[in-house]
């Protein structure tokens, strides 16, 4: 790796008419092989969502613009409806039963595990009465790596070890929807790519505010930054912690706070970390 990183990322995010959620199937054009390119990014439909990507970042600023760009590009494209970037999505049984297969289709592609070594995750069940919204991290340091290349693959894992600490711990704070947890976003995920890794534990949650969208930046930067100086935050023997914590419906505030507080990892927009007695830490709302 490098200190040359680029940061993007490809969030899905869900229609909405008259308060109740509608499929994006048809509704614009592009597709996971061929997204329609717009300004700062790309759009596509994936499955019963819409999709987009944005061109990588090199700073805060132009991650924002980036993203609030192609949003809005968006929100153009289909006058009427209303953009929602919700990590869940509740259609009910029939209607989904409605849409065409490919529309119907879950985790075409696997994605990994950090904690295994690279192994692939389980296919998630697609016989679910919703759907859900990620919010996915990709990072680049490099150009035409060899995704089936073991040194990457570990330098992958390493990654998204890592980011668990700055991003996916902490966005448990702000995104309380375990629901999509138990379909995708197990700690640790994360696809290689040939310019880095896509981390894809995060759901789309982050998108609804641009100081989240400002800290997912920062946050990333920093944990990767940490990693290449040879200060990983993760630790083999709280692995399984971090792996409890991520599909939790209510995850243990104590080992939450200590992990992030231990690690002096920055926390996203409206709580801090406040260190008591004894190298304990509490997280408060503020």
């Amino acid at each position: 790796m490098s200190l040359n990183i680029l940061v993007g990322a490809d969030p899905e995010i869900f229609m909405m008419k008259d308060g109740k959620y509608v499929s994006a199937h048809g509704a614009i054009p592009g597709n996971k092989k061929e997204p329609f390119k717009v300004e700062k990014g790309a759009v596509q439909v994936d499955g019963m969502a819409l999709e987009f990507n944005i061109d990588p970042a090199k700073n805060e600023k132009e991650f924002v613009r980036n993203l609030t760009t192609v949003m809005s590009t968006l929100k153009g494209m289909v006058p009427g409806f209303e953009l929602n970037p919700s990590p869940v999505a509740e259609f009910g049984f029939d209607y989904i039963k409605g849409q065409p297969d490919e529309a119907k289709e879950l985790g075409c592609e696997p994605d990994f595990n950090a904690y295994e070594n690279g192994a692939a995750n389980p296919r998630p069940n697609a016989e679910v009465d919703f759907r859900t919204g990620a919010g996915h991290v990709h990072i680049g340091w490099g150009n035409d790596i060899d995704i089936s290349d073991p040194d990457h693959i570990e330098a992958c894992c390493m990654a998204a070890k890592q980011l668990d600490y700055y991003l996916g711990l902490p966005s448990l704070l702000y995104d309380k929807q375990v629901k999509r947890r138990t379909l995708y976003g197990a700690m640790g995920a994360f696809r290689p790519k040939p310019y880095g890794v896509e981390y894809r534990v995060l759901s789309n949650a982050w998108l609804k505010d641009e100081a989240l969208m400002k800290w997912v930046f920062k946050n990333t930067v920093l944990g990767i930054k940490k990693l290449l100086e040879g200060k990983p935050a993760y630790d083999e023997g709280y692995d399984a912690t971090v792996r409890e914590l991520g599909v939790s419906a209510k995850p243990d505030e104590r080992n939450l706070a200590w992990l992030l507080g231990k690690n002096k990892i920055p926390m996203p927009p409206g709580f801090i970390l406040v260190e008591r007695l004894y190298g304990d830490y509490v997280i408060k709302q503020v």
